[in-house]
């Protein structure tokens, strides 16, 4: 539709007045409206100053609300606004914010004009006090649909923002990378170099607590290694020759073909441990205080104990199956219900042990120290 402003002279006849519009307006001329869209059949109805309309046969449309905007799309989402963000301008369009995310806490404040009486700065643009650089990809996103985050912009905060505005299509993006940019969890063994990096930023009398860690075929010999927790902790094949163990706590640890020769497990805590395997010649059970060391329960299958001082040892109910204990001294050791099967106790000095309930099926008891006893053994 074109609009031309002329004023003409009327006169003649209706048929004259569309010839003059004709040649004026470089149209062929059919019709002649009135300013209320009213056909015009004879030149009489004319009257001064009336503003006519000519048309080529299309129906009448009036120039002056033709260019507004369709009843029912008044106040409609294409408009532009601008968001002062934290004072970071952001220009984006009314359906940006709505369209997407419907019943986010954005498009209730935006898909109405002035419902939440939404404040503005001085230039116009509609304050919102929340982080900018957490901002951004929301608004990115109700653009375009894709999370983009930028390098060195935490994911955590822009959970936060999009938690806070409502956007729960973008929320569980957003979880799932976060939950992707984690580093898998470390289950390495600890070496030791790290594990001495802990030892010397530990005082000596404070307890280190190494429940459940790992240190699988780890170097540990001749370390000072009292008193620390080493519950549950995975030690299998470990180098703990020469350690000081003094009342370490090895509680149900897995110590399985560890070398602990001439360690030192005064007072030791070793319940239900596993040691199968392990190497414990010249070991050091005896303390002289009369701090007894426990290892009942544990499981000492195949160990070689050879020579070692278990002077008062708790061994109850312990496997100690095709062990080697030659030379060994058990005097005053708790043995009752110890499974004792194939074991060698050549050499031992067993005087006043328990051996009550103790299983000595193939057990073998040459060159003893001192007479064992049938009272010592029922079983």
């Amino acid at each position: 539709v074109r609009q031309i402003s002329l004023v003409v002279a009327v006169y003649g006849t209706l048929s004259d007045l569309l010839s003059v519009a004709s040649n004026k307006l470089g149209i062929k001329a059919t019709s002649v409206y009135n300013g209320k869209g009213g056909l015009i059949d004879d030149i009489a109805l004319i009257r001064d100053d009336d503003v006519l309309f000519v048309c080529e046969g299309e129906p009448f449309i009036d120039p002056q609300t033709d260019s507004k905007p369709p009843e029912g799309l008044s106040g409609s989402h294409t408009d532009w606004l601008t968001l002062n963000v934290g004072g970071r301008y952001f220009t984006t369009t009314r359906s940006t914010l709505v369209n997407k995310e419907p019943d986010s806490m954005l498009a209730h404040m935006f898909k109405d004009k002035g419902v939440w009486g939404n404040k503005q700065d001085h230039r116009g643009a509609f304050l919102i006090d929340r982080s900018p650089e957490y901002f951004e990809p929301i608004l990115n996103y109700l653009r375009h649909g894709q999370l983009i985050v930028n390098d060195g912009i935490n994911l955590l905060g822009v959970l936060e923002e999009a938690r806070f505005f409502g956007i729960d299509s973008l929320i569980e993006h957003l979880e799932v990378a976060i939950k992707n940019s984690q580093p898998p969890e470390d289950h390495s063994p600890i070496s030791r170099k790290e594990f001495v990096r802990f030892l010397l930023a530990t005082p000596t009398k404070s307890e280190l607590r190494c429940q459940g860690l790992n240190f699988s075929g780890a170097d540990l010999s001749r370390l000072d290694l009292r008193y620390i927790n080493f519950k549950m902790a995975n030690l299998s094949r470990c180098n703990l020759a020469h350690a000081n163990l003094c009342c370490a706590n090895l509680e149900r640890a897995d110590l399985s073909g560890s070398v602990l020769d001439c360690a030192n497990l005064q007072g030791v805590k070793m319940l239900c441990s596993n040691a199968e395997g392990a190497s414990l010649k010249l070991c050091n059970f005896e303390d002289p205080s009369g701090l007894k060391a426990n290892l009942e329960g544990a499981n000492l299958k195949g160990v070689d104990m050879e020579g070692s001082q278990m002077t008062g040892i708790n061994l109850r109910v312990a496997t100690l199956k095709n062990a080697k204990l030659k030379n060994c001294n058990l005097r005053g050791a708790t043995l009752a219900g110890t499974d004792l099967e194939n074991c060698d106790l050549s050499g031992c000095d067993l005087q006043e042990a328990n051996l009550r309930g103790s299983n000595v099926k193939g057990a073998i008891f040459e060159e003893m120290l001192t007479p064992l006893h049938m009272s010592q053994s029922v079983r």
